[in-house]
């Protein structure tokens, strides 16, 4: 189970609206987590 924002958050990322620094604020705002960052993103947190 993801958290409430993690689709809003890959889509964003998705359609390049977002970078990866914007997915990294969001782990830190609480919003994802940092298994999700690195599932949206490929990267490691």
């Amino acid at each position: 189970m993801h958290s409430d924002n993690f689709e809003k958050v890959k889509r964003f990322y998705t359609l390049k609206v977002w970078n990866e620094t914007r997915v990294r604020n969001a782990v830190k705002m609480g919003w994802i987590t940092e298994e999700e960052f690195t599932e949206i993103t490929g990267n490691d947190y």
